[in-house]
């Protein structure tokens, strides 16, 4: 049976975004790295993020997180959150100036005592993060202090963009390992030896359990927890948070998350995230569809199933449609 293919206006608007992309990044490309940065921030904020729909979105999730924030807020979030999108951009396709500042942060927090004992004691580490300031700036960091880690990504949907943005990630570190069958068996067998992982769980995952998120139901993603677990490795939360200049980073390190079951621990995590996130609204990925599939028929779905379980019942019946 043959996969149907994608229907042509689809691929060809995701060509159309991509060149688009593409020709934006040649132009602040020949800019100085200091300028680079934040021209790109500028140009996605005022340009890219009205006509892509990313101010909108912005706004929605924002009315669903936060619906009391005034409108004034709404309207500078509207601005900072592409911006900060935009540097990171800039900041992934200029790997060799990124990496050396990234190399020269401030590396501080509870948490640093924890993971110098587990290296020494040739243990795993999972870094746990999310789309807040710059995560790639945390793992460069982190690099620098001896903590070689592998990375588990989930690809672009923009196929043509995810070409260039894969052989982007790899220039700053590898391993990597790509959301699947496969590179779930990679990164198991990476852990397994000892080694350092760095994971993005502020994603909406579709397998997810509806953990909180500003008060409301997130489909969040067990994996990090389990695989804590299992191979007796302190999880532990680390943020690359943009300093005032816009182009610096403070990189903090928490107490790793207490061991005890999955859904605590990933609860845990996200009540971290969104502590992070209300000190630094504009950081925080606003753009991305966190609660898609967190509220409805899917997460009465997801809740029932969770407390079928763990009083021994049947699972809830999932909906008809979603």
């Amino acid at each position: 049976m043959t996969t149907p293919k994608d229907p042509l206006p689809m691929r060809a608007g995701e060509y159309v975004v991509n060149l688009f992309l593409r020709g934006l990044l040649g132009l602040v490309r020949l800019l100085p790295y200091r300028m680079r940065v934040p021209a790109m921030g500028w140009l996605t904020s005022r340009l890219v993020a009205p006509l892509a729909g990313y101010s909108r979105r912005v706004r929605e999730n924002l009315a669903h997180a936060c619906p009391d924030l005034p409108e004034a807020e709404i309207r500078r979030l509207t601005r900072d959150v592409p911006d900060n999108a935009g540097r990171n951009i800039a900041e992934l396709y200029s790997p060799e100036s990124f990496a050396q500042r990234a190399r020269t942060s401030k590396v501080r927090g509870p948490g640093l005592p924890a993971i110098r004992e587990a290296r020494a004691e040739k243990r795993p580490v999972i870094f746990v993060t999310g789309h807040f300031g710059n995560f790639n700036a945390a793992r460069i960091a982190m690099i620098e202090q001896g903590f070689d880690m592998g990375v588990f990504y989930r690809p672009m949907k923009n196929r043509y963009f995810n070409r260039h943005y894969i052989g982007a990630m790899a220039a700053l570190s590898e391993p990597m390992f790509e959301q699947g069958k496969r590179g779930m068996v990679q990164m198991v067998k990476h852990v397994r030896g000892g080694g350092v992982l760095a994971i993005l769980a502020d994603l909406n995952a579709h397998d997810g359990y509806p953990l909180e998120f500003f008060g409301k139901p997130a489909l969040t993603s067990l994996v990090t927890a389990e695989l804590a677990l299992k191979f007796n490795a302190p999880l532990v939360p680390v943020w690359g948070l943009r300093a005032e200049n816009g182009i610096d980073f403070d990189i903090i390190v928490e107490e790793p998350i207490q061991h005890s079951d999955p859904k605590t621990m990933l609860q845990e995590f996200n009540s971290r995230l969104e502590a992070q996130v209300r000190d630094h609204m504009g950081q925080w990925l606003w753009i991305h569809r966190r609660w898609k599939d967190g509220t409805g028929p899917l997460a009465d779905y997801r809740v029932g199933r969770s407390n079928a379980r763990s009083t021994g019942g049947q699972d809830a019946q999932p909906p008809e449609k979603l």
